[in-house]
This record gives C-alpha cells, structure tokens and sequence, in this order.
C-alpha cells in the first residue's frame, strides 16, 4: 500500500511544482486578487480529472487481456514521466506577470485545466494503469494512489499560491530548484520502473 500511496505522492508534488498554464493562472490569480482566488484556480483539478480518471481507467479494462497493448501504455507512460523528469531538471524559475490579466476564476481554471494535454497524457499511460493494478491487488491500493496524488497536487499549487501572496522569492530562489530536481530524480526512478513493466508485459524480459 506504501508503494502506491507514495507513487501518487511523488507524481502529485511533481506535477504540482512544475511550471505550466495551470501554475501560470494560479500565480498571476494570487498577485492580483489575493489568495483566495489563487486557491480556487489551484482546485481546478478536482473537478476536471475525475472525468479523465474514470474514462482512462475505463478503457484500460476493456484491454485487460491485451498484454502487448498494456505493454505499450507502460512504456509509453515512462518515457513520458522521464520527459516530466528532464522538464524538472532544466526548471530555474517560474514567471509570472499580471499585466494585462482579465480576472480569473475556477471557471478559468478548470477550462486551462481541461485544454491542456498533460492531463490526458498521464492518466492515460501512468495514472489509470496504477489504478487498474493497484485494484486488482485491493482496492485501498487504487484509492491510495489516487488520493496521494490529487492531495499532493492540489496541496502544492495551494502552497504556492500562499507563497506568491507572501513572497515571490521562493518562486527564483535555490530551495525551488532544489526541490525540482529532486522530484526529477524520483521521476526517474519511477519511469524505469514503468519501462521495465511494459518490457515485462511484452514478454522482452
């Protein structure tokens, strides 16, 4: 259970450091309506993954006898954790500005949320495989996964939000950085684990 519930963790705090539309929209919502609005964009994910969850993991079940199909997935999951991976290591800094910027919302939120690929991209080879196996050992282990997931990913654009009100320093300074390149490596970690699964599956190990 440890297993799956840190796997979430660590995909989730990775997820929810690096830059992107999402992070962009929660920073420049913070600086220039306060932390409140900055945490109601960080919330967007709440509701625009469960529909991506379900439809992921849905169609994964329908391909449940399809070894060399899930082989597939897999492998295509760790090279798109190690590229989330190399993103973190060439992370420096986040910027953000608020010229310009109409007033932003969860509405707004949710639709960057929806229209960014990443979302699909993970659930699809790494989020919905994990659930699909970890339900099948118990189902506990699926909903660990996914609850270390959404609560680090949610809690960490929260965090970041309370920062950006507080201070932008955090945002440049070494100790982001530092974080960033740590999750990297565990990002690694993890995408080797999902290759030598999909190599398993396809029957090359």
């Amino acid at each position: 259970m440890i297993t799956y519930l840190s796997a979430g963790m660590v995909l989730g705090l990775s997820a929810g450091f690096s830059p992107g539309p999402l992070m962009t929209l929660v920073i420049t919502q913070t600086l220039r309506h306060g932390i409140r609005e900055g945490v109601k964009v960080a919330a967007a994910p709440l509701v625009t993954d469960l529909p991506i969850i379900l439809a992921a993991t849905f169609m994964l079940t329908r391909l449940a006898d399809y070894h060399a199909l899930l082989g597939a997935i897999s492998l295509a999951g760790g090279f798109f954790v190690l590229y989330l991976a190399r993103e973190s290591f060439r992370t420096v800094e986040i910027e953000a500005t608020v010229q310009d910027a109409a007033p932003l919302s969860l509405g707004k939120g949710v639709v960057v949320n929806l229209l960014s690929p990443y979302p699909y991209l993970f659930w699809l080879t790494v989020g919905a495989p994990m659930i699909v196996r970890g339900w099948g050992e118990s189902p506990l282990r699926a909903g660990l996964f996914v609850a270390g997931f959404m609560t680090c990913l949610v809690g960490t654009k929260v965090a970041i939000a309370v920062t950006a009100g507080r201070s932008r320093h955090f945002l440049r300074g070494n100790a982001y950085r530092y974080i960033m390149r740590l999750l990297g490596a565990l990002l690694v970690v993890f995408a080797l684990l999902l290759v030598k699964d999909g190599l398993v599956m396809l029957g090359v190990l």
